[in-house]
């Protein structure tokens, strides 16, 4: 089986934040991660705004090499597309849309989808998927 990890979900390996144990025992029960291009945007820019100095640097480092084993999904025009109907559908951000898009578009309801934030979880659920986190 693989897990779809939005950026609340893959953060947690690296931040000690709440639910960041149980962020961990999902991660480790199942090894094959799949994400969205944007991911790597999301997950940057938050260890760049929750740390600094070496500790960010290990962290980006620890990101990085985790990063080379996730399968990514591409934003393309059938991604991009499918996320604006469920923007518009599930009345979520952008960037969660584009995760669930990604999600959708690699395995629809058969991958799980790990998130943190509860109204993309929500939304991922009304979609039909089973989701793992919040």
């Amino acid at each position: 089986m693989s897990l779809y990890l939005d950026s609340s979900a893959l953060l947690k390996r690296y931040v000690d934040e709440p639910d960041s144990s149980d962020c961990e025992q999902i991660l480790a029960a199942d090894g094959t991660w799949i994400t969205g291009r944007h991911t790597w945007v999301e997950v940057v820019r938050n260890l760049a705004r929750l740390l600094s100095g070496p500790e960010q640097a290990r962290l980006l480092r620890a990101f990085r090499s985790d990063w080379k084993r996730i399968s990514v999904v591409e934003l393309d025009q059938t991604t991009i597309e499918s996320a604006a109907e469920v923007a518009k559908t599930y009345g979520v951000r952008t960037l969660d849309a584009l995760h669930l898009a990604a999600a959708q578009r690699v395995g629809g309801t058969s991958v799980p989808f790990v998130t943190f934030d509860v109204r993309q979880a929500q939304a991922a659920r009304a979609m039909g998927m089973t989701v793992l986190g919040k």
